[in-house]
């Protein structure tokens, strides 16, 4: 048996209905796979195939099931044999997951012995991938070895008859990991209750850090907005959005609005953070998610959490436990050196992390899931190739940066990294790497990345193309990268019409693109289409400061006279920036080329007087989202252009319309909707036409653009009216976060051309 059959009941399983059957012989764990060897009847032997795959664990993910007949070997009973270790062998890995009933019961039963024990597990629960060091997955191989079981703990992991045979992770209070809490400096807090202790400091309007399975959160009562604020301040995080935590689903629903599949999505063995819409009644702090009518919410997912939510009784903040655009710290003196001056008190654990995890983050849309952030519960299970690749690393990007290792037909695209902007990040991706080399028995002979030549990302490959000469090397083009993400995760592998909408990526023809119209395929893509080229006045300093892309697209496409004094986003920017821009663009100083649709959006944004100034990434593009009436029917007008054989998207009618109706008084949240509806005219319009030319019917959307719901909707909506099949993401995300996936799958192909 191939697949996720480690670390999930898998075994005792097999006992059970071998037993059951009447059947004798063994099963064993190897490096690669389970391995039974079983005898009766043939009619007891075709059951036991059937149970096999009809009543498998719930966590178990069968792969493969290979069966072969020898003669019998005279076995007297069923036994569950020691685990072989295989030279190069490797098998998948279960991520992380909640806290099943049967457990949470038992903390919550005074007469049980686990009452409030907040490390309670079993094989259908618990930490999995972020304590595992190496496979076959036993006690030994993870950082649960330093924790020698008591009587009672040994019996239930020895008896194949109970939910704890051989769950790695099995303790209870007499023999396993414990709480502490500190206070800002480290010094122990004298208290016969850690937990208690912790709620009662939430409650009191403390901030807390807290080490749970992947990391630590910084936690603060979601209702008092004192304290709130006092969080964001530390953390030098004015205005991106924070998660919160409740106690139950029906506390969810007093918060937020929550469809059956949301709900499904919440309450799974996964449990991400959800972006779930805010009801007005709700009493969490408006500074929760300042301006968005969206709260990232999830339900506890560890024995800890559920105790914490129950004796608080309060909605909680919980967010990465680190500073602004760092990972996430996961040992407890590490916390308490980053996260010194934000956590008032910390509540730590002595059960070492292995590896960082971030909690995920999805939505629902288009009445699917989607994974804006794939971390805790959902990494390193593999996303499943068409293809046998070779073993390929992808570096992926500079933000939302994962990795991906390819082999046989899988893809192994890593937990989410984080922004490549600094040491410990790059340090988290090289250490995350070895791991996952290890673990799956990868040893890379390509390596594929980003032709962005100033990104870590792809200054890591490079440096690793001086060491290793004996490695392929592919560079990748951005959108094309995020365009085979997409059509892999769905299963497609002929060509189809990709529209990459994002940021930023760096072009083949030097300049930044982020507004493109692809024929793609695995191997390669033309690039059919574009929106027309503006510049960025002062580069990085735009992306910050949209109001300057504003000032660019009145210059570049209406002239100076667009840019009169009656325009209110031009009150509060200085005469003398505007004289700054101006000089910028005459002269082309610091002013690169980009065809950015997310530069669009900012540029709309700070036109209309919603956003002038970022905090966060796309801040001005998701307060205009949130701001549009979406009763609103109309739309602007563009104009497709054939260049050089290319199809370009030209602007300028499109901002003349918008100056228009700010002189007529037009609601900012009607111009946003219009806005919002051209965008998706313009997919579409332009999907036609490269359809006209390819005969293709398959459109891709990818690119971080599309974490816009609303733009996502209208776009998906539109194009399934004209005939389309629209491929979305599901599995990784459309942001920088899949295009690792992207970029592994493209280069496979190039070389083996």
């Amino acid at each position: 048996m191939r697949g996720v059959v480690q670390g999930v009941g898998f075994r005792p399983f097999v006992y059970q209905i071998a037993t059951k059957h009447n059947l004798k012989g063994w099963v064993c764990n190897t490096s690669g796979d389970v391995k039974i060897e079983v005898e009766g009847e043939r009619r007891a032997l075709d059951r036991f195939l059937d149970d096999l795959v009809k009543l498998a664990p719930p966590l178990a993910r069968l792969e493969d099931i290979a069966v072969t007949s020898r003669p019998p070997q005279g076995y007297t009973g069923f036994e569950i044999r020691h685990s072989i270790a295989e030279e190069g062998k490797y098998q998948l890995v279960s991520p992380d997951i909640a806290t099943c009933e049967p457990c949470l019961k038992e903390i919550l039963d005074p007469r049980d012995r686990r009452y409030r024990y907040p490390f309670t597990n079993c094989t259908n629960c618990g930490p999995r991938f972020t304590i595992i060091e190496d496979i076959p997955y036993d006690r030994p191989q993870t950082t649960m070895r330093s924790f020698k079981m008591c009587h009672q703990c040994q019996q239930e992991y020895d008896n194949p008859l109970d939910r704890r045979f051989h769950a790695q992770p099995n303790a209870c209070p007499k023999c396993g990991p414990s709480l502490s809490l500190v206070d800002s400096n480290g010094g122990s807090v004298e208290t016969d209750d850690a937990l208690a202790a912790a709620s009662r400091l939430l409650k009191e309007g403390r901030i807390l850090a807290i080490k749970g399975l992947g990391g630590f959160l910084l936690a603060c009562d979601a209702t008092n907005e004192k304290a709130v604020r006092l969080l964001r301040e530390r953390k030098r995080r004015p205005f991106k959005p924070l998660a919160i935590m409740v106690a139950t689903l029906d506390e969810a629903r007093r918060h937020c609005q929550v469809s059956e599949k949301e709900e499904e999505l919440l309450t799974s063995a996964q449990c991400p953070i959800v972006l779930l819409k805010r009801n007005k009644e709700s009493t969490v702090s408006p500074s929760v998610a300042p301006n968005l009518k969206y709260l990232g919410v999830m339900l506890p997912y560890t024995p800890l959490h559920h105790i914490l939510l129950g004796e608080t009784a309060l909605p909680l903040v919980m967010t990465s436990g680190n500073l602004s655009e760092e990972p996430i710290a996961k040992d407890n003196d590490e916390a308490l050196r980053r996260l010194k001056g934000i956590a008032d008190y910390f509540l730590l654990h002595n059960r070492d992390i292995y590896s960082r995890y971030d909690d995920s983050v999805a939505i629902v849309e288009l009445d699917k899931p989607q994974i804006v952030r794939r971390a805790r519960a959902y990494a390193p299970y593999p996303v499943h190739l068409l293809f046998p690749s070779k073993q390929v690393l992808a570096c992926g990007a500079e933000l939302k940066n994962t990795f991906c290792l390819t082999k046989d037909n899988y893809a192994f695209v890593s937990q989410h990294i984080g922004d490549l902007e600094n040491l410990e990040t790059m340090e988290h991706f090289e250490t995350t790497l070895e791991l996952y080399k290890k673990l799956f028995r990868i040893e890379p002979e390509v390596v594929a990345y980003d032709m962005h030549p100033e990104y870590l990302s792809t200054k890591y490959a490079r440096a690793l193309a001086e060491q290793r000469k004996d490695l392929r090397f592919v560079p990748v083009q951005h959108h094309h990268a995020h365009i085979v993400s997409c059509m892999v995760e769905n299963g497609v592998d002929s060509p189809v019409i990709g529209i990459s909408f994002d940021g930023t990526g760096y072009g083949t023809d030097g300049h930044i693109w982020g507004g493109e119209f692809l024929i793609a395929d695995y191997k390669g893509f033309e690039r059919a289409g574009h929106l027309e080229y503006v510049p960025m006045p002062g580069g990085a300093v735009a992306i910050e400061r949209p109001y300057r892309m504003a000032v660019s697209y009145l210059l570049t496409l209406l002239g100076k006279d667009a840019l009169t004094p009656d325009l209110t986003f031009l009150k509060k920017v200085s005469k003398d920036e505007i004289a700054l821009i101006k000089t910028q663009l005459d002269k082309k100083i610091n002013s690169p080329l980009t065809s950015s649709s997310g530069r669009l959006f900012d540029a709309v944004s700070a036109l209309i007087g919603i956003r002038g100034r970022i905090d966060y990434e796309a801040q001005a593009a998701i307060e205009m989202e949130m701001a549009a009436d979406e009763g609103e029917r109309g739309s602007y007008r563009f104009a497709i252009v054939e260049q050089d054989g290319v199809s370009v998207v030209h602007l300028k009618e499109l901002f003349s319309d918008i100056l228009s109706d700010l002189k007529e008084n037009v609601p900012q949240a009607k111009i946003a909707m219009k806005f919002h509806r051209t965008m998706a005219d313009m997919i579409v319009q332009m999907s036609q036409w490269l359809s006209w030319r390819s005969g293709i019917r398959k459109v891709a959307l990818s690119g971080g653009v599309f974490q816009n719901r609303l733009l996502l909707r209208l776009t998906a909506d539109a194009l399934g009216k004209a005939g389309f099949e629209v491929l979305t993401h599901s599995q990784v995300p459309t942001n920088d976060g899949g295009v690792s996936l992207g970029q592994a799958v493209i280069a496979n192909f190039v070389v083996t051309e």
